[in-house]
């Protein structure tokens, strides 16, 4: 059978689009998320520049805007820990590399001795990856980059210890990011790829469309990706609330996000199992009755009122009560009769019903009994 050529390319050109639309989508988001580290970034550098040059009066401070820089770029989530970690590497190596330059001078082997030491020093305090890391760099570049002058000696220990000092600040007090902004654009995403696997896979169900019901799959597989930046921006968002004395007023909100999490990844899940049943449904062409479409079409409701309810801080009533018609026009398909496949895809309805019901705030055991005390007008 041959193709029309008019309908080939513009299947081709719409795929292109597409990719476009997406790569420039993902480009975009990803540059709201490092916004605000780099208003940190910038403000960090030039006030830490300033310290060490207009307030100490350090004629080259070329450690303080880097030492302040390298503390922020540390993954959010973790900066607290590692913020200390890479200023008391920075020290370590810095004071080192001066100290054993100016006694033994400058060359390979002096070089070579200075990160020996500076690496084995920096174990020896039981330091991480990154403080070994830096105490080496440090030490390095002390040794090599900047010649040693009598009126500069150990202001380069300064300016870092200057620099990692005005980043921390800059991170916990005076330009503390937005909890709930970090994990909002986080948690979107994943809610967004669930909420559009389970509508495409109850089209698919309508359709009979296996493409579609892959198409959604593989989405959902791709969601993995999006479920670890949500639990990373949790982390961030649980240190920014407890160092941030501005933010600390978000800790109820952000509490919602915690609790959540752990039920969406495992709603996500479940709904893997569930769209893989759904293809096995359409391509065995097993009977699939409409109230089956209708449960899953309002599991995907359910997400999307979850992921607009969390953003907006109020009770997920509307999540909850979309949750628990999923249930109940599971039951009505379940009464009608289903097949093996349909069978594992209402199971599967009803615990990724729970799992949203749990990610509202109730607790497993509070969910569990609601899905459970779902009946059928007319039925006891």
């Amino acid at each position: 059978m041959t193709a029309e050529p008019g309908r080939v390319g513009g299947s081709l050109s719409t795929v292109i689009t597409q990719r476009s639309k997406d790569t420039l989508r993902d480009r975009v988001h990803r540059v709201r998320l490092a916004a605000g580290w780099a208003v940190q970034a910038a403000v960090a550098a030039g006030l830490a520049w300033f310290v060490a040059h207009h307030v100490l009066g350090h004629t080259l401070p070329f450690f303080a805007p880097v030492a302040a820089m390298v503390v922020l770029a540390v993954s959010i989530g973790q900066r607290l820990r590692r913020a200390f970690e890479i200023v008391v590497g920075n020290a370590v190596g810095i004071l080192l590399g001066e100290a054993l330059i100016v006694t033994i001078g400058s060359g390979w082997w002096q070089i070579s001795l200075v990160v020996w030491l500076a690496i084995l020093l920096a174990v020896f305090v039981g330091g991480s990856g990154p403080l070994v890391t830096q105490a080496a760099t440090s030490a390095t570049l002390v040794a090599t980059l900047t010649p040693f002058q009598s009126d500069y000696f150990f202001s380069r220990f300064v300016d870092a210890v200057v620099g990692g000092t005005v980043g921390v600040a800059v991170m916990a007090l005076l330009l503390p990011l937005n909890p709930l902004t970090v994990v909002k654009r986080a948690a979107g995403p994943v809610l967004e790829a669930l909420a559009k696997g389970l509508k495409e896979t109850a089209e698919a169900l309508e359709r009979r469309d296996s493409a579609l019901a892959t198409e959604a799959l593989e989405g959902l597989r791709g969601a993995e990706t999006k479920l670890r930046a949500f639990n990373d921006s949790l982390n961030a968002g649980r240190e920014i609330s407890m160092v941030a004395p501005l933010r600390w007023g978000k800790r109820g909100a952000l509490a919602q996000y915690l609790e959540s999490y752990n039920h969406v990844a495992r709603a996500l899940r479940n709904t893997r199992v569930l769209v893989r049943r759904g293809l096995s449904m359409v391509s065995d062409d097993e009977h699939t009755p409409p109230s089956l479409i209708v449960a899953v079409g309002a599991l995907a409701e359910s997400v999307t009122h979850l992921k607009r309810e969390l953003a907006e801080g109020t009770e997920p009533v509307r999540a909850r009560e979309a949750a628990l018609e999923a249930v109940r026009a599971c039951a009505e398909a379940y009464h009608k009769g289903l097949g093996f496949s349909g069978s594992v895809v209402a199971a599967q309805i009803r615990s990724t019903a729970s799992d949203l019901i749990s990610a509202t705030g109730l607790t497993p055991e509070e969910a569990h009994r609601a899905v459970r005390s779902v009946r059928l007008p007319g039925r006891e």
